[in-house]
């Protein structure tokens, strides 16, 4: 792992492959350690950069608190110490929210922009308010490791999910507390609502079916985006974990500048894909040891 010292704090990051580059961003209460099995896919092809966002994994909380945009800002200051002027973007959750952000903040320079499941705005709905909520206070109810296990139960809940399961739930009590509630607020603090028409990259929506947002919103910002959209059956919250086969090919589309998989492509994975997830190794236990380490 390699690290960049920005004027807002050190940033870890992970670089593999060769080729066009790709930024991986992870979702809240992730690492960069959770993309491996995108990264095996895409190494073949690209060059993939995989940060852990301020106050993940192994990066230091942000000076000057925790936001959206100052998330873009960071990243795109690792691109530049790179020398990557333009990037294709993947993101995951709040990862694509920063996704976005990013596409904003330098229209020019993102050819390619993937969200998985993602929104323009958390401001608008009052479910989703109530579920921001009522995640944080479950966090200062019970604390992480509790809540963790309260979370990765609803992501995961298939038996042959297990592994995803306790990874999860590992991954998730190994946040501290006030970073997961940081990155919670500026979530919900943050909209790109009314700057759609300033994105140029061409965007794949990856959205789950059982989602805990609705289908419907997401059908309206693709459109608003001029995006092509996909919706993998069967699929939660955490789609690049639990339907890795149809993320990476539906990213692998993108970047090849081609159409997104025929909708019978894209399912849940099954329990014939358990052995391959349980040989990834190190999701769970990089984060919590580079955690452990920065602690």
């Amino acid at each position: 792992m390699s690290v960049f010292f920005d004027d807002r704090g050190p940033l870890h990051y992970r670089l593999s492959g060769y080729g066009e580059p790709v930024l991986l961003i992870h979702g809240l209460g992730c690492s960069g350690a959770d993309w491996g099995l995108q990264v095996t896919a895409l190494k073949q092809r690209c060059r993939v950069i995989v940060p852990d966002l301020p106050g993940c994994g192994s990066s230091a909380a942000p000076l000057g608190g925790y936001s959206i945009a100052g998330f873009a800002s960071t990243l795109w200051a690792l691109l530049d110490h790179l020398d990557v002027a333009n990037v294709n973007i993947v993101g995951f959750s709040m990862g694509g929210a920063v996704g976005l952000e990013m596409a904003l903040q330098r229209p020019n320079q993102v050819p390619r922009l993937a969200l998985i499941n993602t929104l323009a705005t958390y401001q608008d709905d009052w479910r989703k308010w109530t579920y921001a909520r009522t995640s944080a206070a479950l966090i200062r109810l019970l604390g992480m490791r509790r809540a963790g296990r309260i979370f990765a139960a609803g992501l995961f809940p298939e038996p042959w999910q297990r592994t995803l399961r306790d990874r999860a739930s590992e991954v998730v009590a190994s946040v501290p507390k006030n970073s997961y509630l940081g990155m919670s607020d500026a979530l919900e603090q943050w909209t790109a609502i009314d700057r759609l028409n300033r994105v140029k990259s061409r965007v794949l929506m990856i959205a789950a079916e059982h989602d805990h947002t609705p289908l419907a919103e997401k059908r309206l910002l693709a459109a608003r985006l001029r995006a092509s959209m996909v919706v993998v059956r069967g699929s939660r919250h955490g789609t690049p974990f639990d339907a890795s086969n149809a993320t990476n090919a539906s990213l692998l589309s993108l970047l090849a500048d081609q159409p997104p998989p025929s909708y019978d492509r894209l399912s849940c994975d099954t329990a014939a894909c358990a052995q391959a997830l349980s040989m990834l190794g190190g999701m769970a236990e990089d984060h919590a040891i580079c955690v452990r380490e920065e602690q």
